[in-house]
């Protein structure tokens, strides 16, 4: 949008300043020239298994002593699950297919299956309880 008085590319009052050309500096979270649906960002060409897994069976990963746990899962551990069918349990008490493209040391994002078809999500990972990939 072109606010009267000010150059191209350049925000209004109250309004962030872009640098010229368009060339911002990257999707939150990624480096500058890196854009979060960038080369690699690609859904799975079909749906996730047909199965739920059971929670049973998946990797959880939690700290603390006495008292409440907090739960975190490891970029480390979960990294194997990289462009691989996953299930996450979230510690809300949601549950579903997932498909990671990116693993952050906070942040993990990629695709999640809706039912009926994949769309891009991200999450904190400090919100994942646990996980199983296949």
């Amino acid at each position: 949008m072109q606010f009267p008085g000010f150059p191209p590319g350049q925000g209004g009052p109250g309004f962030p300043s872009f640098p010229p050309g368009g060339q911002g500096q990257g999707f939150p979270g990624y480096p500058p020239g890196q854009q979060g649906m960038g080369q690699g960002q690609q859904a799975p060409a079909g749906p996730p298994p047909a199965f739920t897994p059971t929670q049973a069976t998946a990797q959880t990963l939690s700290t603390g002593g006495q008292g409440p746990s907090a739960f975190a899962v490891d970029p480390g551990a979960i990294r194997g699950c990289l462009f691989r069918y996953t299930y996450l349990w979230l510690t809300s008490g949601q549950s579903f297919w997932f498909y990671p493209t990116f693993i952050g040391r906070q942040s993990i994002s990629g695709f999640r299956w809706t039912g009926f078809r994949w769309v891009f999500y991200g999450t904190d990972l400090r919100r994942v309880r646990s996980f199983k990939c296949f």
